[in-house]
């Protein structure tokens, strides 16, 4: 069984990841054209005002961006396929040096939003689902149906404005080395995963209560506490946990409003900078990057639902 497991496992991650390269080929090329059909020229703005054209026409051809856009694009995945995403045309960094700087700020903030949002979410969803139609579930329903409507900016100005400028319980912005600071953002963050985990728990265990070996349990002379816990909350969790990987990829690429506003010097802060500056090669480089995070937590929850499920490997 453990080698026929571990076939399946390899079988999946090998036709999952081949599957992936058209994707990634396509979003490089869409990101290439969209960059290349907005109005303006990337050396123009660098140079500023008052420069004249032959100045820029030569940063223009030095930066290569006289090129055809298949032969930028071509050169780009070959450099790409290296571990070289290019040179900052604004800060004359290699991207790739760059987005490693960042990455640990938006980990550290996905990490901790997801935490918030599972814990969160699966004790109020558990809780909703026991108290079905009760106070408690529409309270909680209530809540979640807020979190999962509310816009990211929105819950993030909320907090900011009562929990840091009024009350004076968090920092503002970001703080070098602050855990502390990193919880407002984390909140903001995780408000809407939580809501979704909520409601995703409270339906599946809803649903998994009114089994036939549920049913069977209780026959038995379980308590209601070793039913849900031992039975059904174990047998529930496979929608959910697919849906917390899928979550989790989300908050890491995802995170562009939440490092804007809190000033966290992530992926997402990093993409809007080079927005601002028409700073290609960084835009390019994070957009990839969040694309490949994107990915594999596809192929994790993929796997996942594999693993706990055995009736999707008799499929493969």
């Amino acid at each position: 069984d453990k080698l026929k497991e571990t076939d399946w496992l390899m079988k999946s991650v090998l036709k999952r990841i081949v599957g992936t390269i058209p994707v990634l080929i396509g979003v490089v090329l869409l990101i290439f054209i969209m960059l290349r059909i907005i109005p303006g020229n990337a050396a123009a703005v660098l140079l500023g005002e008052h420069v004249d054209q032959a100045t820029i026409d030569r940063l223009t051809q030095s930066m290569g961006l006289n090129d055809p856009v298949l032969v930028q694009f071509f050169k780009y995945i070959g450099n790409a396929l290296q571990g070289d995403l290019g040179e900052s045309y604004r800060y004359s960094r290699p991207v790739t040096e760059m987005i490693l700087e960042a990455f640990p700020y938006t980990v550290e903030l996905a990490l901790l939003a997801a935490l918030f949002a599972w814990v969160l979410g699966l004790a109020a969803g558990v809780v909703a689902a026991i108290r079905q139609n009760r106070l408690l579930d529409r309270l909680f329903m209530g809540a979640s149906l807020m979190g999962v409507s509310m816009p990211i900016f929105m819950t993030s100005l909320l907090l900011q404005y009562f929990l840091a400028f009024r009350l004076e319980w968090f920092p503002l912005t970001m703080e070098q080395g602050s855990l502390v600071s990193m919880v407002l953002p984390a909140i903001a963050l995780g408000w809407n995963s939580a809501g979704s985990v909520a409601r995703m728990t409270r339906s599946s265990l809803i649903e998994v209560m009114q089994a036939d070996y549920i049913d069977t349990a209780r026959a038995k002379g379980l308590g209601r506490r070793a039913v849900i816990l031992g039975h059904a909350l174990k047998n529930s969790m496979l929608p959910v946990i697919t849906m917390m990987a899928l979550q989790l990829s989300s908050m890491l690429s995802g995170a562009v409003i939440t490092e804007s506003i809190f000033a966290i010097p992530g992926i997402g802060r990093l993409a809007t900078t080079a927005i601002n500056n028409r700073d290609m090669p960084v835009l390019q480089g994070t957009v990839l990057f969040t694309t490949v995070l994107v990915i594999a937590g596809n192929l994790l929850a993929d796997l996942l639902y594999g693993v706990l499920d055995p009736r999707i490997r008799k499929e493969v």
